[in-house]
């Protein structure tokens, strides 16, 4: 029987690893490893990664353009497309055209994706759980500000080369 992944056994980088590296080879090594962990995760619900995110960022009833979508997600409109094909074979998403201007692709949330975002967030949140736990009290709001802080700088910044 599979066992479950556990965040703590799959540590990819040690403590003195961690103290040595830089904050750009840290911030690659997080997102790898988050990344490769949050992909065995994904299975359990039948999940490729960067596919929760889509439909974590999609609101029930609400349609969204692949444009804004994109943007949300700071990725391509046509990486966005290409996610959607495969949501939409599972039968997680429509795709519509919108109805004042035809040149505009609208997605929204099926039923059945709506579960499945539902089981994103569950899945989430138990991720956030064990990392938390891993993690004294006093440090994690103090972390969490910072990685904010990054990203949003990160995100700024892409959107300017792109």
């Amino acid at each position: 029987m599979n066992e479950r992944p556990s965040l703590v056994a799959s540590a990819a980088i040690t403590v003195q690893d961690a103290e040595e590296a830089g904050l750009v080879t840290s911030l690659l090594s997080i997102s790898k490893t988050t990344r490769a962990f949050l992909s065995l995760l994904l299975i359990e619900i039948d999940l490729h990664p960067g596919q929760d995110q889509l439909l974590h960022r999609l609101v029930p009833g609400q349609p969204i353009s692949v444009s804004a979508l994109a943007e949300q997600l700071a990725v391509r409109p046509s990486t966005v497309s290409k996610m959607l094909d495969r949501l939409i074979e599972k039968q997680l998403v429509n795709r519509s055209s919108n109805a004042s201007d035809a040149r505009r692709t609208m997605v929204m949330l099926t039923p059945a994706g709506e579960a499945a975002r539902g089981d994103v967030r569950k899945l989430w949140d138990r991720l956030e759980t064990e990392l938390g736990a891993a993690l004294p009290e006093a440090d994690r709001q103090p972390l969490l500000q910072a990685l904010r802080q990054i990203d949003g700088l990160l995100t700024a910044k892409l959107r300017r080369l792109r």
